[in-house]
């Protein structure tokens, strides 16, 4: 009976523990229900938060977004959220991309024409609507005071296929009243003279950034204006047509600020047919001398006849660019005149190997740490010696397998084991994809 008792105690006591640690079980587990079941309230999350968020998304999603609750709408309405904007613009029928949706457009202009500061207008398609549907934008923005202003075509021409008058009507509307452009991206558009004239009367105080490569309609006269009122300039893209003595003259002057960036593009599109002037080096000697850092960036699309009129002397090129082929003659005077050289890129030069103008630049150009090599000859012991010579300083080395030309001393396999050595890091040339 007592073992009984005793078995039926102890079985109670058990049971009795069992049923304490199953209902402590069932609070934490009501407990993390109810905390699951709550759902967070989101209105009253803090209107900074909202605001960065809103911020990463796209315009739709945004409009959405600000018909969840007032709160949110209030920030949707916030003047810091269209500082900065871009309209995206493109004809459904011509593009499978989502463009800004009329009404919306509609609505910032409205209520936030004001408050945009940071504006680009992204033209997706090669469709002459959507260019005319930026400048319809551009045209109402008249109570704007714009800082900065790009006009983007990721599908040429758009822009240059507008009246030129209906174009610069647009423009010169943003440039009036807005008074303050500090930054200005304008390339492949039909921008003339007179209108960088009212872009100089209104914004020469401030104007800091220009970007106007491929602008025919623009002429050394009109650039040189530029120049002449805006000391503050800092950085400049052109085509080299629009490059001139008097221009880097100007821009060497003791008024202005010292250019920290100049790109040059020199483009030809027809063998043969374009005229390229020369630049003095007296007129260079000053540029630099007045901005001593600054990277001067040139790209060039030549035809290899056209060649002849550069790197006759010595030029303040840092960056350089070949998106043609190139010969050994013009690649062999690049190592001759281009001694503050940072980066070197060649897309093609043929069937010669390049291991003499290789070796020449690697001693001549002292600050060169980047080079891509495309579709070149350059035998396995050449390269290796240039690496060699330039060391550690070679950051970037871009060079296609198919460039690298085996030889009695080094293979391909083991080529990768030499330049890593030398770079003191591992190191293996790029690989053309088979898909």
């Amino acid at each position: 009976m007592k073992r009984g008792r005793k078995t039926n105690e102890g079985n109670s006591s058990c049971f009795g523990e069992t049923t304490e640690k199953d209902s402590k079980r069932h609070k934490i587990t009501k407990d993390e229900k109810t905390i699951v079941m709550q759902s967070p309230d989101w209105a009253n999350l803090l209107q900074d938060i909202i605001l960065q968020v809103f911020q990463y998304l796209p315009l739709l999603d945004r409009a959405h977004a600000s018909q969840v609750c007032r709160s949110w709408n209030q920030v949707f309405h916030m003047p810091d959220l269209w500082r900065c904007f871009e309209f995206e613009l493109n004809q459904p029928a011509t593009s499978y991309l989502r463009a800004t949706h009329p009404e919306l457009i509609k609505q910032i202009i409205k209520r936030h024409s004001n408050h945009l500061q940071y504006v680009s207008f992204k033209v997706v398609d090669s469709s002459k609507e959507s260019a005319e549907a930026a400048c319809d934008i551009l045209s109402q923005l008249v109570n704007c005071s714009l800082k900065t202003l790009g006009l983007i075509s990721t599908a040429r021409p758009s822009f240059m296929d507008l009246p030129k008058s209906h174009f610069i009507s647009a423009l010169t509307v943003v440039f009036v009243n807005s008074k303050s452009l500090s930054s200005l991206k304008i390339d492949d558009t039909p921008v003339d003279d007179p209108s960088l004239k009212v872009l100089v009367a209104n914004n020469s105080d401030t104007l800091k950034l220009l970007k106007m490569s491929s602008c025919p309609h623009v002429s050394p006269a009109g650039i040189l204006c530029v120049a002449d009122q805006c000391h503050g300039l800092r950085e400049l893209a052109l085509n080299y047509h629009l490059l001139s003595d008097e221009l880097l003259l100007a821009l060497s002057s003791e008024k202005h600020v010292r250019l920290e960036h100049l790109r040059i593009d020199v483009v030809s599109e027809n063998p043969g047919q374009t005229q390229f002037h020369t630049i003095q080096k007296s007129s260079w000697d000053a540029f630099i001398k007045h901005s001593p850092k600054v990277n001067l960036v040139m790209y060039f699309f030549l035809y290899e006849e056209e060649f002849d009129p550069f790197f006759r002397y010595e030029i303040p090129v840092t960056h350089l660019y070949f998106g043609r082929s190139v010969s050994k003659d013009v690649l062999g005077r690049v190592g001759m005149t281009c001694p503050r050289l940072v980066e070197l890129v060649v897309c093609a030069n043929g069937l010669r190997p390049l291991d003499e103008e290789l070796i020449r630049i690697a001693e001549r150009c002292k600050y060169l740490s980047a080079v891509g090599l495309g579709e070149c000859e350059v035998s396995c012991s050449a390269f290796v010696e240039f690496v060699k010579m330039c060391g550690g300083r070679l950051s970037q080395l871009s060079i296609m397998e198919e460039v690298l030309i085996p030889d009695q001393k080094y293979s391909l396999e083991q080529i990768h084991w030499e330049v890593s050595k030398h770079l003191g890091r591992v190191w293996f040339p790029d690989m053309m994809p088979t898909w």
